[in-house]
């Protein structure tokens, strides 16, 4: 007797970005929609403002809430949480959410999987760029001049002087700021290229810069 092949799970990470406080909120909904879990960071957004600069206003503390689950759990969660938080609404937070390639350490999950967008490039894409503590402004200023709205700063010390933080299933060295940006597919290459050029992040010791196909946006607007 032939066993039976049982169908492969499909993975996505949720990402909420909100202003602090609401966090554990976002959390509660997501669990109560079928998420069983999820980690929140503390960031600060980038405002394009010139009078908040003139005022030094122009980091907003933010919390970033991710969570991984099945796909099939990721678009009612995301629902609820948008009918919770009103995203459509300025100031109100954004979210939106990325297949995963892999998933380790979650009960039946595979470690391993490719999944499938049926061949149509999505409509943003979000950039992750690691470098070391104090440089995530320079990197969004670059990231403006090639046409980024904004993007938030990430603090990725660990809680030590000599614990690495994870982030995303990779070790970050304490004394480093990842920089969070979803941006228009369209634009994505010109951002990349120009932090690349201007801030050498292809030099070793530089940073690191990856991108992620992004399936669905809340509280994005024109971006």
């Amino acid at each position: 007797m032939h066993k039976r092949e049982q169908p492969v799970k499909r993975y996505d990470l949720i990402c909420v970005i909100v202003n602090f406080g609401l966090g554990s909120k976002v959390l509660r909904h997501a669990r109560q929609n079928g998420v069983t879990g999820g980690t929140i960071f503390l960031g600060r957004g980038t405002v394009e403002n010139r009078w908040l600069r003139l005022l030094e206003l122009t980091d907003i503390r933010k919390e970033i809430v991710l969570m991984v689950c099945e796909e099939s759990v990721s678009s009612i969660a995301l629902d609820a949480i948008d009918q919770k938080l009103h995203f459509s609404k300025p100031n109100h937070g954004i979210a939106f959410k990325m297949p995963l390639s892999a998933v380790v350490g979650m009960a039946g999950a595979p470690t391993e999987f490719k999944p499938e967008n049926g061949g149509r490039e999505s409509v943003h894409k979000a950039i992750f760029v690691i470098v070391d503590k104090g440089k995530g402004e320079a990197v969004m200023d670059v990231a403006r001049e090639a046409g980024a709205r904004g993007g938030t700063i990430i603090n990725a010390r660990g809680s030590g002087i000599h614990e690495t933080a994870t982030f995303l299933n990779m070790e970050i060295e304490p004394e480093k700021e990842i920089v969070l940006m979803l941006v228009a597919t369209a634009l994505y290459d010109k951002i990349i290229d120009a932090i690349r050029d201007k801030l050498k992040i292809d030099e070793p010791g530089q940073g690191i810069l990856f991108v992620q196909e992004v399936k669905e946006t809340y509280g994005l607007v024109n971006a």
